[in-house]
C-alpha cells in the first residue's frame, strides 16, 4: 500500500478510505463558479440525495484573480463558504485548483495576461510561470488546507494540474514536483492526485513520488471494449499498490457500472450537476472543433439540469449508490478479472468484467448495449441455464454466491438478477426494472423464485424459505429506492410554459465611451487591459487596395467607411480584406473566451494566445510562386540533378510518401512577406531558413520577417490533385491606430446606467454594425429566457452581472456545444423584474432582427 494518509483519509488498494470506511466512492462534479451562491446549499443537497458521497470541484485561478494582482474571494467567489456547505451536506470533496483546469472554461483558468510576460512558458517548470502559480497557490491552498477532512473539513484529496498528458510539457517531473512541493508547504496532507486524460500515467504525474495517478475515461458508451481497457489500468495501478481512481468519465450509469466491475474504486462522472457559464467565462475551441463555442448553459445531460431539475438518471444514481453501500468493503477490496463467456441475445461487451468480492461471492457486469430488451443465460452453484432479462442500454450487476452472514442473515445468495440495494436482519432489498430471478441457498438447498417487475410505488414482496432458513425479499422500482439515511429527496418541479415578453424599451444609453488612445500598431486586447470584453480599433486605409489580417481573434466585426462587413470568427487564421478605395477602417473584437485546449491548427486556439485584431498589413504586391521548386523525393529520389516542378507537382506511385519542395523566394530583405499555400488539403512541414513548424489547411499562411525566405522547404505527402498554387505577398504595416479598450467592467458599468427610453416592439430590426440597449420586463422568479432572430448577438445583464451571450442565425457563427445556444437562464435571486440587453446587428445578407424573447419559469 502506498502510504499517503492522514488520520482520517487513507489511500490504498481499496481506494480513498474515509474515517476507516472502505467503500467505492461515487463523485459528482459540482462547480460553485457556475451557480449563484444562493443555490449552492440546495444543489449540494440534491447531489447528496442521489447517494453520491463526494463531489469534485475545480477552483479556477482567473475567476479569483480578475486582473493582475486583483483577488476576489467574496460573494459567489467565496470558495471557502462553498466547501463549508459541502461539509455540512455530508459530502467529501476532491479539490482541483489546477493551475490549469480545462473545464471548457476561459483559458482553462490560466489568466490571459500571463502571455504578456516575455519568456513565460505555460505549464512548464519555468521560473516565471512557477512564480505566478505560487501567487495563486499562496491564496487558494490555505483555504483548502484548513478544510481538509482530517481537520474537520470536506477535502479528501487535491488534484494537481489536469490531464497534463495532453500537453507538451518539457520536464514533467520537475513541473509536478514544484506543484507538489507548493501544496505540501501550505499544509496539504490529504492524498495528491494527477489525472491522465489519455492514459499516459507518467505523462500526467511526471512519475513524481507522492502524486498518485488517476484516469479520465470518455469511451463510446456503446463500445464493446470498455471493460478490457479499464481492467488494463486497474491491473497497472494494482501492481503499484494503488487503486483505480476514475476522476472523469461519462454520465450514463450503464457505463459507470461497467467501470465499477472493471476495478474502479472512485467513479467521478463529468458532469452530473450542470450549471451556467455566467459572464465572459466560456472557452473556445472545444473537442477538436476549431473555434467551437460553449453555450451559456453548461450541460452535458447529467442527472441535474442547470436549474436543478432532477432527471430520470437520479433514480439510477440512487440504485448504484445503494448497491455500493450494501456491499461496502467487500466491493472496495474486490479483485477484477475477465468473466466467463455468457450467452447474451443483444449487443454486449467483448470481454465482460467480474469482481471477486472480499469474503466470497462475485459481481458480474452484463451490458446490454442495444436499444431493445434482451436476455442472458447464466448459471450459479446448484443452478444452470437461468434466463434473466436485460433492459435496453443497461448493465446488470449480477451477484452470485454471496455469503449472507455478513448481513446477519443465514445461507448464501446464489444469484440475484436485481440490484442488491440493502440487506440486514430484516431482509433483503433489491431494485429492478425487469422481472427478477433470485436464488437463495439454505438448510434444504437452493430455492429459486421469479418475481414480476415492480411498478413505481408498488414494490414486490415475498418470503423464501429453505428448511429453518427464511428470507424476506422486497423488490422496488428504481424510482422508489430511498436516499441514504435521513437525506430527503427534493420534490420535483416542472419548467413552465414559455410566454412571449412584450414590455420592451429602447434606451438612449451609449454602448461605448468613445475614449480612445493612440498606438503605432494595433495592440492586443490583453495589453490594453481587456482580459474579458471588447476592444475597438480604427485607422485610415486610404490608398490601400487590400488588407491582410494575421492573428485576429475571437469575434471580429469589421467596417469600411461605416459599412459593416460579415463577422469573422477564424481564431487567428490569416485572411484578406478588399478595401476598394475606402478611407476608414474600423474593427470591434469581442473575446468570447480563451482556448482551454492547445490546438495548433489555428493561432488563436493555442493556450496562452492573445486576443485582439492581431497584425494588420496593406498588401503592396503579390507574386505567383507556384513554379520553380526543386524536389527531393526521399526514397523515390534517383539522384542529381533535382527535378524542377510546381509545388506539389511531383508524381509518384508511392501515394502518401513525403516529398520536399525547396526554393528561394523573391524577397527584398527589408520587407515583411506572407506566403499563401493555396489549396492545402492536409498539414505540412515548412522550414524557413532552418526554422521548422507545421502549417495547417485551416491557416495556410507563412509569415516571413525581413531577411527571411532565402531558403524555404515544404514537405508534403504525395497525393495527386490535392495541392494548389502558392502566392507571395509583400506587406506594409498599417499604422496610427485609435483604440478604445472596453473591458467587462466598463460594459457592466454601462449596463448599470439609468437611462430614458421609449417603448419598442418586437420584432426589432437594426442595421448591420448598429448596437442598441433594450430593457425587457420579465416575470418574477427564476426564468429561462429564449431569444429568436437572425444576424444579431445579444448580451443579457441582470443584477450587475452579465448573464451570458447568444448569437442568432449567422453564417459566421461557430458551432456551439454544451447546451442550447439560444437560451439564457436568469436565477431568481438575480431577477429584479427587468433584464438589460445589448443587441448588435451583424452583416450577412439578412436583415438583423431580434424577433422574439420568451420567458419560462424554472424550478430553481
Amino acid at each position: 500500500m502506498t502510504d499517503l494518509s492522514t488520520e482520517a483519509v487513507e489511500l490504498g488498494a481499496s481506494g480513498l478510505v474515509l474515517d476507516g470506511r472502505e467503500e467505492a466512492l461515487l463523485c459528482a462534479s459540482l462547480f460553485y463558479f457556475r451557480l449563484p451562491r444562493e443555490v449552492w446549499e440546495a444543489r449540494l443537497a440534491q447531489v447528496r440525495a442521489t447517494g453520491y458521497r463526494a463531489i469534485d470541484v475545480y477552483l479556477p485561478w482567473n475567476f479569483h484573480e480578475t486582473a493582475p494582482g486583483e483577488w476576489d474571494f467574496e460573494g459567489r467567489r467565496d470558495v471557502g463558504a462553498f466547501l463549508d456547505l459541502a461539509h455540512e451536506a455530508g459530502l467529501a470533496v476532491i479539490a482541483r485548483p489546477g493551475p490549469y483546469i480545462c473545464s471548457e472554461w476561459d483559458g482553462g483558468a490560466l489568466p490571459s495576461w500571463l502571455a504578456l510576460e516575455d519568456g513565460l512558458r505555460l505549464r512548464q517548470a519555468e521560473p516565471r510561470f512557477l512564480a505566478q502559480v505560487r501567487s495563486w497557490f499562496d491564496r487558494v491552498m490555505p483555504l483548502i488546507a484548513e478544510r481538509q477532512w482530517g481537520r474537520g473539513g470536506s477535502v479528501v484529496a487535491v488534484q494537481l494540474e489536469n490531464e497534463l498528458d495532453f500537453f507538451d510539457t518539457h520536464d514533467r517531473h520537475a513541473y509536478i514536483t514544484s506543484l507538489r512541493d507548493m501544496a505540501i508547504e501550505h499544509g496539504i496532507d490529504v492524498p495528491l492526485v494527477a489525472c491522465a486524460g489519455q492514459g499516459d500515467l507518467v505523462g500526467a504525474t511526471g512519475g513524481v513520488e507522492g502524486v498518485v495517478p488517476a484516469f479520465n475515461f470518455y469511451p463510446d458508451d456503446r463500445s464493446a471494449f470498455v471493460e478490457p481497457e479499464v481492467r488494463r489500468y486497474a491491473e497497472l495501478v494494482a501492481g503499484r499498490g494503488e487503486p483505480l481512481l476514475v476522476t472523469e468519465t461519462n454520465r450514463h450509469h450503464a457505463t459507470l457500472r461497467r467501470l465499477l466491475v472493471s476495478g474502479a474504486t472512485l467513479l467521478a462522472p463529468y458532469l452530473q450537476a450542470s450549471g451556467y457559464d455566467f459572464g465572459y467565462t466560456p472557452s473556445v475551441g472545444n473537442w477538436g472543433d476549431p473555434g467551437g463555442f460553449m453555450t451559456h448553459d453548461y450541460d452535458f445531460g447529467g442527472y441535474l439540469s442547470p436549474v436543478g431539475e432532477a432527471r430520470s438518471a437520479t433514480s439510477e444514481a440512487r440504485v448504484l449508490a445503494a448497491f455500493v453501500r450494501t456491499l461496502g468493503p467487500a466491493l472496495a477490496r474486490a479483485v477484477t478479472q475477465a468473466s466467463d463467456t455468457l450467452r447474451v441475445s443483444v449487443p454486449t461487451s467483448a470481454s465482460p468484467s467480474q469482481l471477486a468480492l472480499d469474503g466470497g461471492g462475485t459481481v458480474t457486469g452484463i451490458p446490454n448495449l442495444g436499444d431493445e430488451w434482451g436476455t442472458a443465460v447464466i448459471d450459479a452453484a446448484g443452478l444452470s441455464d437461468v434466463e434473466v432479462k436485460l433492459p435496453p442500454f443497461s448493465c446488470l450487476l449480477l451477484v452470485r454466491d454471496l455469503p449472507l452472514a455478513r448481513f446477519g442473515l443465514p445461507g448464501t445468495l446464489r444469484l440475484a438478477s436485481a440490484d442488491l440495494v440493502g440487506a440486514g436482519p430484516d431482509g433483503i432489498e433489491l431494485a429492478s426494472l425487469a422481472p427478477s430471478v433470485i436464488a437463495l441457498e439454505g438448510a434444504d438447498g437452493v430455492k429459486l423464485v421469479e418475481l414480476r417487475a415492480p411498478q413505481p410505488g408498488a414494490s414486490v414482496l415475498t418470503t423464501v424459505s429453505s428448511g429453518a432458513d427464511r428470507w424476506d425479499l422486497v423488490v422496488r422500482h428504481p424510482d422508489d429506492v430511498p436516499a441514504p439515511g435521513d437525506v430527503q429527496i427534493p420534490a420535483a418541479a416542472a419548467v413552465g410554459e414559455p410566454e412571449a415578453v412584450t414590455g420592451v424599451a429602447r434606451l438612449d444609453t451609449e454602448t461605448r465611451s468613445g475614449a480612445t488612445k493612440s498606438y503605432e500598431l494595433a495592440p492586443s486586447s490583453e495589453s490594453v487591459g481587456v482580459y474579458r470584453g471588447r476592444t475597438h480599433y480604427a485607422a485610415s486605409v486610404r490608398g490601400v487596395g487590400e488588407l491582410l489580417i494575421e492573428g485576429a481573434s475571437d469575434i471580429v466585426d469589421l467596417a469600411l467607411d461605416g459599412l459593416a462587413l460579415p463577422t469573422v470568427a477564424r481564431f487567428g487564421a490569416t485572411f484578406r480584406v478588399p478595401v476598394d478605395g475606402a478611407g476608414a477602417f474600423e474593427a470591434t473584437v469581442e473575446t468570447w473566451g480563451h482556448s482551454n485546449f492547445d490546438d495548433s491548427r489555428l493561432p488563436g486556439l493555442a493556450i496562452g494566445s492573445l486576443r485582439g485584431l492581431g497584425r494588420v498589413w496593406s498588401v503592396a504586391a503579390s507574386e505567383d510562386v507556384t513554379a520553380l521548386w526543386t524536389v527531393d523525393g526521399g526514397e523515390q529520389w534517383a539522384g542529381d540533378p533535382a527535378p524542377l516542378r510546381t509545388l506539389g507537382g511531383w508524381s509518384s506511385t508511392r501515394i502518401g510518401r513525403p516529398a520536399t519542395y525547396r526554393r528561394a523566394l523573391p524577397v527584398d530583405g527589408t520587407s515583411h512577406y506572407a506566403l499563401h499555400l493555396d489549396g492545402l488539403s492536409r498539414p505540412c512541414e515548412v522550414s524557413v531558413d532552418g526554422t521548422d513548424w507545421m502549417v495547417s489547411p485551416e491557416d495556410p499562411w507563412v509569415h516571413l520577417a525581413p531577411g527571411e525566405g532565402a531558403d524555404v522547404a515544404i514537405t508534403l505527402p504525395h497525393w495527386p490533385g490535392s495541392e494548389g498554387g502558392a502566392a507571395l505577398l509583400r506587406l506594409e504595416a498599417v499604422r496610427d491606430w485609435q483604440v478604445e479598450a472596453q473591458p467587462d467592467t466598463a460594459i457592466l458599468a454601462l449596463a448599470e446606467q439609468q437611462s430614458d427610453g421609449e417603448d419598442a416592439r418586437l420584432p426589432l430590426e437594426i442595421e448591420p454594425g448598429e448596437e442598441t440597449w433594450l430593457d425587457v420586463e420579465v416575470p418574477a422568479g427564476g426564468l429561462s429566457l429564449r431569444f429568436e432572430g437572425a444576424q444579431v448577438r445579444v448580451s443579457a445583464f441582470a443584477r450587475g452581472e452579465l448573464l451570458g451571450r447568444v448569437w442568432l442565425e449567422d453564417a459566421a457563427r461557430p458551432r456551439f456545444t454544451g447546451g442550447d445556444p439560444g437560451r439564457l437562464w436568469i436565477p431568481a435571486s438575480w431577477n429584479t423584474g427587468a433584464v438589460r440587453l445589448l443587441v448588435r446587428g451583424t452583416a450577412g445578407g439578412v436583415q438583423p432582427c431580434l424577433e422574439r424573447v420568451t420567458a419560462a419559469a424554472t424550478p430553481e
